[in-house]
């Protein structure tokens, strides 16, 4: 069986004695070897000396962060096993000391649960105290992400000696009242933090307008507070590591307090068991079973050799078993009765944070913390997170911490009196401010969840810079600047600013002259491009539909191809001026010209209308169209009396001797009519919210021109890290997204018109009228046209059927493919004349009743002067044979004769154009 012996703390009493332990496997004989002093030296030397003559293999302690530090690096230099469970600061890792194990909780997992609690009531601004030790000062890198992770700003760091009186207590007290800031986070170990709550009290700091969380150098400590300081702490928030209480840690409390009351009768006890008390049990445990499982033998070192060692440090030996041990506790995994015992890189883990509310005689758990859900009402219920919202809680922070009054800064000034205007009874002296800045601020104060009593105080600021105004906030000789400050980015690195009220940027404005240039093209640009090629499509489709439609029973329609090709377009163009003289024959072709009229007369009003406006309509040109104009003929400028823009204007280039400065509306308007020639400005260069007052009031003569240089706008000014910023600017969003801000701005800057509209920028020339404004009529006329084309083309194919069956015929096979000359025959047939028609039939009629067959041609026939045996006559002939043809030839054959004759008719009058000289009229 091996003996491990082990320098360890004894568990009736907390801080300082030590003891040494033998063990063999679970059992274990506690002897006192020592005492520590305070002084860490002393800490020191009792660890070399058990180490060098007792030759301990392992070290349980020291219970202090300080102590704890030195010893380890002892154990490093001897390759003993340092294992502690209270030292939890986080300066002291295993990674700088590879020998130290910490068997609890590192201080700073616990800062996620503590930012969690600051988060879930939306506290912004914290003040951090602490102890001012090791174990204080190794949470702050920790803590201070932690808050910054959910937006919460440490406001202030207060170190706190752990031997400091209560005047010095007082003194730190007294310095918190002064500040806004109601949300204090406390790090400090219990006997300290009683004594800090106890005075706080005293001073009335534990009132429901504050708010204290304590870390858990106070939640896990409450079995040692007297009922003095627990009553102190009434209402402080605080954690403690979470340990079920199983039956094993239940009978461990039990053994130790019988324990402690047979060998210590005259103590009465001891209190119910600490966590601490049961994270050393379990380290105990563990080191035990690593000796099993390590197998480590008796103690054995190996001493330095040579004689240049100067201190008992030096001279320690080395252990031959330490690092196996080591390794064997790391390793060592069980459920021990504060939990499962697990190490992660040289430290136990924790499943979750309890949160504590301390309340009448002690702490009620109000939550817990895991880092897979956060802060939730019951561990076993994860998804109601944030259960701690159902209480009510103070806001963190105080709009006055002396309770007077805020002093507001306004600027007096001598123009734009719409945003601020201070005015003077004469009767009563009384001042009065008002103006849309006030009036945007009055509405948002008034809608804040919170009283907040406040005061103007006009300051003079005409002819000096707004940023001496943000200075008196910055020189806390006020609280706040209500006005139309502009946000920069180095006013900003003083104070704060709310979310903006008005439009932000800057630009220029610029005496506006007639346009009296002309342009020869100017006839193109009512109607857009798209819409230009769109009416000409329709204009060639309508056409063609027409000629389709006509071609074969009406002779105007007729004639070579380059005479048919130029009657579709002059037919569909002629419908414009309504100037069409063919006459159509088919009610078809009629009701397409009756829609597609109707749409020209729509387009030619629209034209008319859209040209005269752009000839009639009077244009403005700005008289400077840019900056760099401006600097190149070097123009005076004007700017506002007292903004930021004279700075930016010196950063663009422009010469401070060519910049002129003015404090109202009239005045802009006085320099640009003046000119730069003449003592005034080419330009003014003002924020947008000004110009655009400035345009309603003078708009037929100015012009907003150029670019628009990005700014945040008009806000209004808090000290930094000012609570009351967040709530300001909600309330401005707030405002914003209802009525009222509307009615404020109609209030003082009028309604927006047609003329502001205007003179807001650079005209733009006209894109015409667009295709998507005709859809509906161009679909109309387009449907239209084209059932009617798609009508006469299979009626055609109805009644001509047997004359396209005997076209096919005559054509036969022909050359190509079947579709191809079957087409061509389809085609040809088209082509000729439709003798049925009532045109083609009274020409026949009246031919007939002259008796024209029977006549010899004469010279003085109109047949004959158009060139000797006349074609036409020949023609009309043979037409006429076929035509009385048809009274003797049954239905079925009448149109297989109908198309004999004519093209017997045609062949005869090419012969005889071939043999008769022709004749000039």
């Amino acid at each position: 069986m091996a003996n491990c012996l082990v320098l360890v703390q004894s568990p009736s009493s907390f801080f300082f004695p030590f003891v040494l332990l033998s063990a063999a496997l679970v059992s274990y004989q506690v002897s006192m070897v020592a005492t520590a002093q305070n002084a860490l030296p002393a800490q020191a030397r009792v660890a070399v000396d058990l180490i060098k003559n007792a030759q301990a293999q392992a070290i349980i302690g020291p219970p202090t962060s300080a102590e704890a530090e030195f010893v380890a690096r002892i154990g490093d230099h001897a390759r003993v096993p340092v294992i502690s469970y209270s030292a939890t600061s986080p300066t002291l890792t295993p990674v700088q000391t590879p020998f130290f194990v910490r068997t609890a909780a590192n201080d700073s997992f616990q800062t996620a649960p503590v930012a969690a609690v600051l988060g879930a009531f939306s506290w912004r601004a914290a003040v951090v105290v602490y102890e001012d030790t090791p174990y204080g000062t190794g949470i702050l890198p920790a803590l201070s992400d932690a808050l910054q992770g959910v937006g919460t700003k440490i406001m202030d760091r207060t170190a706190v000696p752990s031997d400091a009186d209560d005047a010095r207590l007082d003194a730190v007290l007294y310095h918190f009242m002064a500040m806004p800031t109601r949300v204090f986070v406390v790090h400090m170990l219990y006997p300290l933090a009683a004594r800090l709550f106890r005075r706080a009290k005293k001073a009335g700091m534990m009132s429901q307008e504050y708010v204290w969380v304590a870390t858990d150098g106070v939640g896990s400590f409450m079995d040692r507070l007297s009922p003095e300081d627990v009553d102190a702490m009434q209402g402080v928030v605080s954690l403690q590591p979470y340990v079920q209480l199983t039956d094993a840690a239940k009978n461990f409390s039990a053994r130790l307090m019988a324990r402690s009351r047979r060998e210590n009768p005259a103590d009465g006890g001891v209190a119910d068991s600490t966590l601490m008390r049961l994270w050393s049990y379990d380290t105990a445990w563990a080191i035990a079973a690593a000796v099993e499982t390590a197998r480590v033998p008796s103690p054995a070192f190996q001493t330095p050799g040579g004689t240049t060692a100067l201190t008992d440090l030096d001279r320690l030996g080395v252990s031959a078993t330490g690092t196996a041990l080591l390794k064997a506790v790391l390793a060592t995994t069980f459920e021990g009765i504060a939990g499962k015992f697990k190490m992660v890189d040289g430290q136990l883990q924790l499943p979750a944070y309890e949160v504590v509310n301390i309340i009448g005689r002690g702490a009620r758990t109000v939550g817990f913390w895991t880092p897979e859900f956060g802060i939730t009402q019951d561990r076993s219920e994860p998804q109601q997170r944030q259960g701690a919202e159902t209480w009510s809680a103070p806001k963190g922070w105080t709009v006055s911490p002396n309770g007077r009054m805020l002093l507001v800064a306004v600027p007096a000034k001598n123009g734009f009196k719409q945003f601020v205007d201070v005015s003077q009874n004469s009767t009563t002296g009384e001042e009065k401010i008002t103006g849309y800045c006030i009036d945007v601020f009055d509405e948002v104060m008034k809608n804040l969840p919170y009283p907040v009593s406040y005061r103007y105080v006009p300051q003079n600021v005409s002819l000096d810079s707004y940023d001496k105004l943000v200075d008196l906030v910055r020189d806390q000789k006020f609280d706040l600047v209500v006005g139309d400050v502009t946000v920069t980015a180095s006013r900003m690195a003083e104070v704060d600013f709310t979310m903006p009220f008005t439009e932000s940027g800057w630009s220029m404005v610029v005496a506006a002259q007639e346009d009296t240039g002309s342009n020869m093209w100017v006839f193109v640009r009512p109607l857009s491009t798209g819409l230009w090629l769109a009416s000409l499509g329709f204009f060639c489709f309508t056409g063609f539909v027409v000629w389709v439609i006509e071609h074969r029973i009406n002779p105007e329609f007729r004639g070579t191809p380059c005479q048919q090709f130029g009657l579709i377009f002059y037919f569909a163009f002629s419908t414009l001026t309504f100037s069409h003289r063919e006459k159509l024959q088919s009610n078809l072709s009629r009701f397409i010209v009756i829609m597609w009229v109707f749409v020209v007369l729509i387009l030619t009003s629209s034209y008319t209308a859209s040209l005269t406006s752009m000839l009639t309509v009077q244009k403005l040109l700005p008289t400077v169209t840019d900056v760099r104009e401006l600097q190149r003929n070097g123009h005076y400028i004007g700017y506002q009396e007292g903004s930021f823009i004279e700075s930016s204007l010196q950063k663009m280039g422009f010469d401070q001797s060519r910049m002129r400065k003015y404090n109202s509306s009239k005045g802009y308007a006085d320099a640009l009519s003046r000119g730069s020639a003449k003592g005034g400005v080419a330009a003014v260069f003002d924020e947008i919210p000004y110009l655009k007052l400035f345009l309603s009031e003078y708009c037929k003569d100015y012009m907003m021109v150029g670019p628009i240089y990005k700014t945040v706008g008009l806000s209004f000014v808090f000290p930094k890290d000012s609570p009351m910023t967040g709530d300001v600017s909600r309330g401005i969003l707030t405002l914003a997204e209802g009525e009222k801000m509307s009615k404020i701005e109609k209030a003082w800057f009028g309604e927006p018109d047609a003329c502001l509209q205007q003179s807001s920028a650079e005209v733009a020339p006209s894109s015409g009228l667009r295709f998507k404004s005709f859809g509906g009529i161009f679909l109309l006329t387009g449907l239209a046209s084209g059932l009617t084309l798609l009508v006469y083309l299979a009626t055609f194919a109805i009644r001509e059927r047997s004359g396209l069956r005997a076209a096919e015929a005559t054509a036969g096979s022909g050359s190509g493919s079947v579709p191809l000359w079957k087409l061509r025959a389809w085609l040809q047939h088209y082509d000729t004349r439709d003798l049925r028609s009532p045109t083609f039939r009274t020409r026949h009629d009246e031919f007939n009743a002259c008796d024209c067959a029977n006549r010899t041609p004469t010279w003085n026939d109109e047949s004959v002067r158009n060139g000797g045996t006349s074609p036409f006559s020949v023609r009309v002939n043979s037409e006429m044979n076929a035509a009385s043809s048809l009274e003797n030839t049954p239905a079925s054959e009448a149109g297989n004769s109908l198309e004999q004759g004519v093209e017997g008719a045609t062949t005869s009058a090419e012969m005889a154009t071939s043999t008769v000289p022709q004749l000039h009229r």
